[in-house]
């Protein structure tokens, strides 16, 4: 079983992710991602999914045109977990090195 963060984990954790909004009725975390357009916001939306997809971990999103929202948190943990950090780690990686992402 999946162990959600501590309140001093969740801190600690949300330190190193300054782009990403702590929602604590969800115990999630949530960012907004904007592209130059369509194309490049969902390719951006593929590469995540890949991401995802090899970690067995898979965010809540939307994409309306050129913008782009991931929710994470961990619902067998019931909460944020060290499986969120990790991605949004990841996906922070990733949009350092996507085009025109702000």
């Amino acid at each position: 079983m999946i162990e959600p963060l501590s309140e001093a984990e969740r801190a600690e954790a949300l330190d190193g992710l300054p782009d990403w909004d702590y929602d604590d009725a969800r115990d999630a975390i949530i960012r907004r991602f904007v592209f130059a357009d369509f194309v490049e916001a969902f390719g951006f939306m593929t590469r995540v999914a890949l991401l995802a997809e090899k970690a067995d971990h898979h965010p809540e999103w939307s994409n309306v045109w050129n913008r782009v929202e991931i929710l994470l948190t961990t619902h067998d943990a019931g909460g944020l977990s060290h499986r969120d950090i990790e991605l949004a780690a990841a996906i922070d990686a990733l949009a350092e090195s996507a085009a025109g992402c702000a």
